[in-house]
């Protein structure tokens, strides 16, 4: 009886032992990183043309306006092409969750839209001033949100949120100032840039694994193709997929054929 009950022990206690060391095993915390890369204008470099102020002149003609259309520093890094994560559903890193309570401000300064490319969340606050001495309106064309068209006095504001998400920037102009016009990109998640003038971008926190890049300009749309290292890399509709790692993910310099921006 007792070597029978020795025996049970012997046999159970091993399991019990396995048991609490699987409970006790750590569980794997979610992976995040960075992406980085920059964008680089595969040709001469074009200079801006000049935009002429025919409205409101005594104001607007103060102000040296030129086109923002395509936007080329002096390293040939190219501004305001958009970069956002395409994937539905996709995780969001604790520390990027609140920054839908923070408020996106697009301002009407110096007769033209500052900044050029905004970026907005679903349910997030966008902001449109008014830092100007003359009257503007804000013609934001969304397609899957209803659109606005604000009349904005100056010192004045009004704020809109948005429901869904754009699939393509949407165009914002001012129909008093016809030379006037932006974009505002409506995600529904915090994983967009916009380069900037250097060419630089950086989406943080994205969770680690296979995602897919939309990639889009307002002169080349769809960027279809660039350069890395030399080696040409075609990209259906402007979309790259690629593999997020721990820590930074650098897609490196990416070179666009002038050809692009001639659409």
């Amino acid at each position: 009886m007792h070597a029978n009950h020795r025996y049970s022990v012997a046999r159970v206690l091993p399991l019990g032992i396995t048991l609490l060391a699987f409970i006790a095993l750590p569980v794997c915390a979610d992976e995040w990183g960075s992406v980085k890369g920059r964008f680089t204008y595969a040709g001469e470099a074009p200079v801006a043309s000049e935009l002429k102020a025919d409205k409101d002149i005594e104001v607007c003609g103060k102000h040296k306006l030129v086109s923002e259309e395509l936007a080329v520093g002096a390293d040939k890094g190219v501004a305001n092409i958009v970069v956002f994560v395409r994937d539905k559903g996709v995780k969001v890193h604790p520390d990027l969750a609140a920054t839908k309570n923070e408020k996106v401000i697009l301002d009407n300064k110096g007769c033209r839209f500052e900044p050029h490319v905004s970026f907005v969340q679903t349910g997030q606050t966008l902001v449109i001033k008014n830092s100007d001495t003359v009257g503007h309106n804000s013609n934001v064309a969304t397609i899957k949100n209803p659109p606005s068209n604000s009349l904005i006095p100056t010192g004045g504001e009004t704020s809109l949120t948005f429901a869904s998400d754009e699939a393509l920037p949407a165009q914002v102009t001012c129909n008093i100032h016809p030379w006037m016009k932006a974009w505002l990109v409506v995600r529904p998640n915090p994983y967009a840039a916009i380069s900037k003038l250097d060419g630089t971008f950086e989406i943080k926190n994205v969770p680690a694994g296979e995602i897919e890049l939309q990639i889009w300009h307002e002169k080349a749309g769809y960027i279809s193709e660039i350069t890395v290292g030399g080696k040409p890399e075609k990209i259906a509709k402007g979309r790259k997929k690629i593999k997020v790692i721990s820590g930074n993910t650098d897609l490196g310099e990416m070179a666009i054929d002038a050809n692009l921006f001639k659409k």
